[in-house]
């Protein structure tokens, strides 16, 4: 059954790989979407023996559906994973999704947000035990560049306030060390000794190592984190729409802007390759060309 496959691919992915629940979650839904739709054609019985003729039905079914460019490519994608672990286990002698062209992806620059911007939402968190953690949670957000799963998993101990640095947990297994600035370790310290501790005392088990807490003395999740910043979103009433990965974003360029170098900038967010960095050079330049047709007088 293709189900006891796919649970051992999960689990594959969560010991071996190291991918975060969303990660796992998202391969989950694209899996059994494919699969759904194998049953509906009567084609499950031979889902092991399946042509790309099966596959590219499946893709004319994927646009009927009206499914975007990024969305195909990420369910082909997933189902290219799921088989090529097959092959490896000798469950399959053939990847039939390693011959299957993916969509040809629109390329959009990352939105980020200006100066005044991350100022105003910055100073939007209020006084209160879980205002002083939420401001926290933005700072280090919009301070270290990290993914909210990074953010999520950060452990007390991963913290050094004194040298001001923290250590993040990223994408398969791999470990960095991101500076953090004064503001951002005094905002910490804070925390900790105060709103942090009346938090953990809520708690009736066993006290939680994370360094960002829910009002019941847990570990803050990555869904809870994404509330927190469209809550904050809100109250700023901006009308461009704004994620924890829009600050991720806004990270990267403001430091390109001011001069940083590529490389840095690729290892303080974690990315493998600098390719997927390079895409926040795009960005500044085509924020210094409307700059500089703004303001010079001969643009």
């Amino acid at each position: 059954m293709w189900q006891k496959a796919a649970a051992s691919f999960f689990l594959y992915l969560e010991v071996e790989k190291n991918a975060s629940s969303h990660t796992i979650s998202s391969y989950r839904q694209d899996i059994a979407l494919f699969f759904t739709f194998l049953e509906n054609q009567g084609w499950l019985p031979r889902w092991e023996q399946l042509t790309t003729l099966e596959i590219r039905a499946y893709l004319a079914y994927l646009h009927e559906c009206r499914y975007a460019r990024r969305s195909i490519a990420r369910r082909i994608s997933a189902l290219r994973s799921f088989y090529r672990f097959l092959v490896r286990e000798n469950r399959l002698q053939n990847n039939p999704f390693l011959d299957i062209r993916t969509p040809k992806l629109e390329k959009k620059l990352p939105k980020f947000l200006s100066f005044p911007q991350v100022d105003a939402l910055l100073a939007l968190p209020g006084a209160d035990d879980l205002g002083r953690r939420d401001a926290v949670a933005l700072e280090l957000l919009y301070g270290t560049g990290c993914r909210v799963s990074e953010l999520a998993g950060l452990v007390l101990e991963r913290v050094d306030t004194g040298n001001r640095f923290v250590l993040l947990y990223g994408k398969g297994a791999k470990e960095r060390i991101v500076p953090i600035g004064r503001l951002a370790a005094q905002l910490i310290d804070d925390y900790v000794q105060g709103p942090r501790k009346r938090l953990l005392a809520v708690a009736r088990k066993q006290g939680c190592d994370r360094l960002l807490l829910n009002h019941r003395g847990g570990p803050l999740t990555d869904r809870s984190i994404r509330r927190i910043v469209d809550r904050y979103i809100t109250a700023l009433s901006d009308s461009q729409h704004i994620s924890p990965h829009t600050l991720r974003h806004t990270f990267a360029t403001h430091l390109l802007e001011r001069g940083a170098d590529l490389r840095a900038v690729q290892e303080l967010l974690g990315h493998a390759n600098l390719s997927t960095t390079q895409i926040y050079t795009h960005v500044t330049l085509e924020n210094m060309t409307k700059m500089y047709k703004k303001s010079h007088p001969r643009a």
